[in-house]
């Protein structure tokens, strides 16, 4: 291993997530063999070296004893799992992560590795993300962290955090291409078969796919309407009188079973299609606004900027490729 390789080490425990450590693990595996020298000196660590047994059921060997590894590090992540309460629960655990981010230039989570982070007063004071399931219960045990469950991952100085299960490979990328530049981020993405990339502010959860169409026989027909004619008149009033209910009632039914008014989730699913769009055609502007039903690119621009953070313009502009969201072709072997 060169003296040039960056010092990574990914903590597991009892009941981790393997796809939260084998999407890190692989891309910088697949980073080192397309670099042409190998750039990340990747450690799975655990305390006292102990074999790691993972949610889905496979045991994996431990690389190191965790108390044995010194600094200073390059990054220091943590992964996440349906043991993640309990290891956040271990003092022992919680003090070595603490020890390690102290001599780490920057320190990530994966999912509810987040949970472990925070038990080490790592994220205090800092905005974070983690898998929209826990994102609820992680705000509330630690209310010196401001979660936000939408993105697929979050940079804050030199604290990362991702959401939930693949959103580890986006982070990854994101890091290599920090590390050492867009080129080649696209190239490992493209060796694994991947977006290049997914936007950290990217949705973790879309009113497509967040749940099954309402119960509510009323609140179904509505839902799917709108998903369905994204350009018609979605106001609340031509939805009440479409339903054959008041205004009042149908605000009241969307509150109390999704949680969002009638032109709130109207303005989410115009916003989501368009990023869609924006994600996967050439389409103009103009074009992407009159489809979803905007008014006007300047209305898309509002909508899209409080629904993502950021301008339609530089959403396309962050994949890199403004017609496709995916690479077509397979990269020759280096």
């Amino acid at each position: 291993m060169t003296t040039t390789a960056r010092r990574v080490v990914i903590i597991g425990y009892d009941q981790v997530e393997l796809l939260d450590l084998a999407c890190v693990t692989d891309t910088l595996e697949a980073t080192n063999r397309l670099a042409a020298e190998p750039l990340y000196d990747v450690t799975v660590a655990s305390l006292h070296g102990r074999p790691v047994r993972a949610s889905s059921g496979p045991s994996m060997i431990s690389q190191a004893a965790l108390e044995r590894v010194r600094g200073p590090l390059d990054t220091l992540l943590v992964s996440g799992g349906h043991g993640h309460a309990r290891a956040a629960g271990d003092p022992e655990l919680i003090g070595q992560i603490r020890r390690l981010a102290a001599s780490s230039r920057r320190v990530a989570s994966v999912c509810t590795g987040a949970t472990l982070l925070a038990a080490a007063g790592l994220l205090d004071g800092r905005r974070v993300t983690t898998h929209w399931a826990y994102a609820d219960e992680l705000a509330h045990r630690y209310p010196a962290v401001t979660v936000d469950p939408r993105p697929l991952y979050i940079v804050d100085g030199d604290v990362c955090t991702s959401a939930g299960v693949t959103s580890a490979l986006d982070l990854t990328l994101a890091l290599v291409e920090a590390d050492h530049g867009p080129d080649l981020a696209r190239t490992v993405a493209r060796w694994l078969v991947t977006y290049m990339q997914r936007p950290g502010n990217q949705a973790q959860l879309s009113v497509y796919i967040k749940d099954s169409p309402p119960e509510h026989r009323v609140l179904r027909q509505i839902v799917l309407h709108i998903t369905g004619n994204l350009d018609s008149d979605l106001g609340t009033a031509a939805l009440a009188a479409r339903a054959g209910v008041s205004e009042r009632h149908l605000s009241r039914l969307f509150l109390t079973r999704l949680g969002d008014s009638p032109a709130r989730f109207v303005r989410t699913a115009r916003s989501e299609a368009a990023a869609r769009l924006l994600e996967s055609t050439a389409l103009p502007l103009t074009a992407v606004a009159r489809r979803c039903g905007f008014g006007s690119t300047e209305t898309m621009r509002q909508a899209f900027q409080a629904r993502y953070g950021t301008t339609p313009s530089a959403h396309r502009a962050a994949l890199n490729r403004p017609n496709a969201v995916i690479e077509a072709a397979t990269p020759a072997l280096p």
